[in-house]
Formats: structure tokens, sequence, C-alpha cells
């Protein structure tokens, strides 16, 4: 297996790929999702790819992801990294790689009209975000379709980094495209789970994206992420039964995502 192509190599790239004629970079207008359009490989339930994320998107058919669950390395970031506030993000003996690029608040409106294009009518998108990635986040969310319902908390049960009042959450901001009802209505909108120590910088538990999931999606469906990271929504994912798809512009994130996807369900080897 090619590991710059990760899973992605075997699957028939020409389903995510511009049609003849198509402009660079673009997509044929009105493409939507045919009953047989599929990027898996037969019988593997999961795809991975190395690409940046708006780019990636922009091959994606119309309306042909279920639910989008994803946490893009927020222009924040760097402010924290700069003074010494996040430090697994550093460059150092504990963290050998700059693993990712920031994603600039500047580049929202094109991803958000991307995801809105690519989401299905009735779906759900799970947004992981920060403080003060909200207020950016959420109006450029909105201008493109979506309706905001509400952010919710990840509760990390443990302290964070910072100077005053530490962090123990993060937020996910709720949105949606049509009408979707979630799954199970006694479901609070705080998530208590302990964050991962000594992981993938930024790694989310793949037991917060378990309850997204479970509240958006029916078994079978595509659950999908360009910014892939350590591919903890794919392997919450698979594990309950849904079909993921994603990305990341990191090579060492695609590595580590398709190793992760292949302990889950080894039939890509």
């Amino acid at each position: 297996m090619d590991a710059s192509q990760g899973v992605g190599s075997q699957l028939e790239l020409a389903a995510l790929s511009p049609p003849p004629g198509a402009a660079r970079g673009g997509r044929a207008p009105g493409r939507k999702r045919s009953p047989g359009w599929s990027p898996f490989s037969e019988g593997v339930p999961y795809a991975v790819f190395e690409q940046d994320a708006v780019e990636w998107l922009r091959r994606l058919p119309d309306e042909s992801v279920d639910l989008f669950v994803t946490d893009p390395p927020y222009e924040s970031l760097e402010k924290h990294r700069a003074i010494g506030t996040t430090t697994r993000l550093k460059h150092s003996k504990a963290s050998s790689n700059d693993w990712f690029r920031i994603f600039p608040n500047s580049r929202f409106p094109e991803l958000f009209r991307e995801l809105y294009r690519t989401l299905a009518r009735d779906r759900h998108f799970y947004l992981f975000s920060d403080a003060e990635t909200m207020f950016v986040a959420k109006p450029a969310a909105e201008a493109c379709g979506f309706k905001f319902w509400k952010p919710l908390v990840w509760d990390k049960c443990k302290l964070g980094m910072g100077y005053h009042y530490r962090s123990r959450y993060e937020l996910v901001l709720f949105f949606e495209k049509g009408k979707r009802r979630v799954a199970d209505l006694s479901i609070p909108d705080i998530i208590t789970h302990p964050r991962v120590h000594a992981g993938y910088p930024t790694e989310k538990p793949s037991a917060v994206s378990e309850v997204l999931i479970r509240q958006s999606t029916v078994a079978g469906e595509i659950v999908a992420d360009p910014f892939m990271g350590s591919g903890s929504s794919g392997v919450a994912a698979v594990s309950l039964g849904r079909r993921f798809v994603g990305t990341d512009i990191s090579r060492a994130a695609v590595e580590l995502s398709t190793a992760r996807l292949l302990a889950v369900d080894p039939r890509a080897r």
C-alpha cells in the first residue's frame, strides 16, 4: 500500500474526480449522488486520502455525505502555541513533528460552502471549536445556509493549560441542513469524557465522536472528516457500523488513521 495515499490507493479515484470538462479544482453544476456512487473498495467501510480539505471536498458529489464530524486546526491555536499554553503543539522532543498546518479563519467561507454542498438534505454537521473560533465559524456557516442549533460542551474532566480560569472543556458547534431529529432526546448538551493523554496533538477521544454519530446517523450511512488527524471520528464511525471517508494534508496523520482503521476493520489489508 502506498503510504502517501493510505487506503485511498485502493479506491476508484474517478468517483471523486471532476468529470471531463469541469473547471480545474471545480465541479460540474448540480452533480448529485446516485444510488451507485461509492468511494469505497468492495467490502471496505472506509477510505482515506492525503489532500487539502477544501480541494478534497470539491471532488465529492453534491449531497454525498450523511454527517460531517471534524476538528480543523483553527487559527487561534497559533496564539496559544506562541505564548506556550498549548505545549503539545510545539516542535520538541515530546512532539517531534510539526503535525499540521493551521487552517486560517479566512478560509472558513470556502470550507463551509463545500460542506453545505456535499452534505445531504436533513443531515447534521459537528465542528469542534474553541470559544474564540466559535465567533468566526458560526456566522460563516450560517451565511452558507446552515442552521446553528447550539454549542455542545465536551468536558475533559481535568484541567488543561492556561493562566486564569484554566480550561477543561472544548465546544462542538451543532449545525443542521434541512431538518433531522436526533436519535435520543435524553442526551444532554455536555459530553463528559477524559481527553487523550500523550496521543496525537489535539486528538479527540473516539467516545466523544461516537455520541455525535449515534445521534445523527443510522448504520450504513457515510460519516466524513476533512481534517481527519488521528482518525478518531473514523474509528468511531466504523466501530458503530457506519462508513467513513476522510482526508488530511499530513502524511503522518494519514498513516496513523490508516493503521487505526485497519485495527478496527482489517478488510483493506
